[in-house]
């Protein structure tokens, strides 16, 4: 764990508590997996990488359970924590003193139940390089001592430290997330420094700013939106008096509360309290929460099977639907005291990322689509019609709709649900769309009369099955047998015959498909593929990294990594659920393919299990065992 101002004390204590209970489970569940379909048929699954890691969880899980045995033996509590030091523990890396942390000085007490929970705290230690295994993965950091001199400055020493390290967190700190202003410039007004939210202060009537959030009469808690009717207040982090640290940022909802009435209290005292206004202000408070229900709360309206693997869900959830625009997406997720419990498993899904199909904006219904690959997203399809879920969104950044142009839309398997909401927005604005739709077999088509109202000519790919005829009402539409790239080749060359819009006369690409597919295409451009396009043109790449907030520039589990195209360095990276629409160009795939397999073993082990649940409890899911 590095630390920057040790802000990472509670994650390197979730960390430290978190990790007996993760191996245990998986150990468990390997155990009956293996007794029930024979170790042979479930190793299958793992590569050789994973099966190190799968082989390491398993003893360090069995480990876990042998010491909770030998703890109800004798009546005592079991030593997790001496298991996980003699594993390599949990050490907190600092590059200055403990005593110069932000969390020594402000809340000590985090330092205090870190060393109690058996973190290792290191001091004086700044990063330098992280040391690869065979497979590419983490084995050690590198460090560099620092000292500090008289005068109170740190300097390197120049002395290495290499420690050994299988996972490594990095906490960087908190920022302020004024995101929202980037969206829709000119709504709040920022401070001095464009760092943080300008605060106000209500004085007389007038808006009176404060520099960093507050004066000598205190913290204030308005931001500059104030239409006559309606103002917004900021806490937290966002607030540069109270950013920094946990307990900071909840003291601004503690402080702020009360300014917030102050600003009602002419309106309390006018207020009255007879039987009639009482009853009056009741029946209004209740029908603006209806209202609010109706707006907000989703529910499942109905749920389709389009393929084996390719489930769609649509939701009611009119606030959510009205606001949706081509290229974006939704967060779904159930709730866990509503969700199927089957075999003593709760069907709990993570919140993932869905892509959003279409919406219905007057019912109030939008459509997500999920291609089935871990637990998660299998799960999607025993959601039931009324059954209350969680939608969030819609997120990230529309995709940019030119006018006028032509354009090529590429799409393999699930990015296909993406795309023709964006190719019939494409020609609302009198473009010119080409659409290559890839599909792995014939028989993995869905939604073939959408794909075709998104475009002039759908030219069809299919790797196997059977071919996708055309519709004999479009004569311009092709099939061709191949992956995308060699579809998208043949056509160029007239091998399908004449082309109604020829793919050198197209000003922008757009890609959407597996990490490897949106690859191939970002090397056929500058490839086999050179002379049949316009030398300068737009190619976009929809990419759907790892994710877990998706509130927009919150967690950095989306950060997908750049490259500058004309340098080959490093450029700065770009967090994808704020934009999932990139430069084909400047994304590092090789890196993106990496972090997209992060938690193979766990997702492995997982979708066995459910595998193993599908067969005992007779469940309506598809599975690979």
């Amino acid at each position: 764990m590095i630390g920057g101002g040790l802000t990472g004390i509670d994650t390197a204590t979730e960390a430290m508590a978190y990790y007996p209970l993760q191996v245990e489970k998986m150990s468990a569940r390997y155990a009956v997996l293996c007794r029930q379909f024979g170790a042979a048929v479930i190793r299958r699954f793992f590569n050789e990488e994973e099966l190190e890691t799968l082989d390491e969880f398993v003893v360090h899980g069995r480990a876990v359970a042998e010491e909770r045995g030998r703890a109800e033996r004798e009546g005592g509590e079991p030593n997790l924590l001496g298991l996980v030091r003699a594993w390599g523990g949990v050490r907190l890396v600092y590059r200055k003193s403990l005593v110069d942390a932000p969390a020594y000085r402000a809340n000590h007490e985090e330092v205090v139940k870190a060393l109690e929970e058996g973190i290792t705290i290191v001091e004086n230690m700044a990063p330098l390089e992280a040391k690869l295994d065979k497979y590419g993965a983490v084995r050690a950091l590198l460090f560099e001592r620092q000292r500090r001199d008289e005068a109170g400055k740190w300097h390197a020493t120049g002395e290495h430290v290499e420690m050994a390290a299988r996972s490594v967190l990095v906490a960087a700190g908190t920022s302020p997330n004024t995101i929202y202003e980037r969206e829709k410039p000119g709504t709040f007004q920022l401070d001095e420094k464009h760092s943080f939210f300008q605060v106000f202060r209500r004085e007389n009537g007038a808006s009176v700013p404060l520099k960093r959030g507050r004066d000598a009469q205190g913290a204030g808690f308005l931001t500059s939106y104030d239409d006559g009717q309606h103002a917004v207040t900021v806490y937290g982090d966002n607030h540069a008096a109270y950013a920094g640290n946990v307990v900071k940022a909840m003291a601004s909802a503690r402080d702020g509360f009360t300014k917030v009435l102050e600003l009602f209290r002419e309106r309390i005292e006018r207020t009255k309290v007879d039987a009639a206004s009482v009853a009056e202000r009741r029946t209004a408070w209740k029908k603006l929460v209806s209202k609010l229900d109706y707006e907000f709360k989703a529910v499942v309206h109905e749920v389709r099977r389009l393929t084996p693997t390719i489930t769609e869900v649509v939701v009611h959830a009119p606030a959510a639907a009205r606001r949706f625009e081509p290229g974006q997406f939704y967060r779904l997720q159930n709730f866990e005291t509503s969700a199927l419990l089957a075999g003593g498993t709760r069907f709990a899904l993570e919140g993932i990322a869905l892509t959003g199909a279409w919406t219905d904006p007057e019912r109030g219904l939008l459509s997500m689509i999920v291609l089935e690959m871990g637990v998660s997203s299998r799960l999607v399809a025993l959601l039931q019609p009324g059954e209350r879920v969680v939608v969030m969104g819609p997120t990230g950044t529309p995709t940019e709709i030119p006018k006028k142009e032509r354009v090529i839309l590429c799409g393999g398997g699930l990015g296909n649900a993406v795309l023709f909401s964006i190719g019939s927005a494409l020609r609302e604005n009198g473009n010119e769309v080409v659409y290559f739709a890839a599909f792995r077999r014939g028989e993995d088509l869905f939604k073939r009369e959408e794909i075709e109202a998104a475009a002039d000519v759908v030219v069809w790919s299919t790797d196997a099955g059977s071919d996708i005829e055309p519709d004999k009402r479009r004569p311009y539409d092709r099939h061709f047998k191949g992956n995308v790239v060699q579809s998208m080749l043949a056509y160029a060359r007239e091998e399908l015959g004449e082309p109604k819009i020829r793919t050198e006369d197209c000003s922008r690409l757009v890609c959407i498909g597996s990490d490897r597919m949106m690859n191939a295409v970002r090397l056929a451009r500058t490839g086999v593929l050179q002379p049949h396009l316009r030398a300068e043109h737009v190619a976009i790449g929809s990419i759907n990294s790892p994710m877990q907030c998706m509130m927009k520039e919150i967690c950095a589990q989306c950060l997908c990594k750049h490259v500058d195209p004309a340098t080959g360095k490093e450029a700065t990276p770009v967090f994808s659920c704020f934009n999932q629409d990139q430069e084909l160009d400047r994304v590092d795939f090789d890196n993106l393919n990496q972090r997209l397999r992060v938690n193979s073993v766990q997702e492995k082990l997982s979708n066995l299990w459910l595998d193993h649940l599908v067969h005992r409890e007779n469940l309506p899911l598809w599975t690979t065992l």
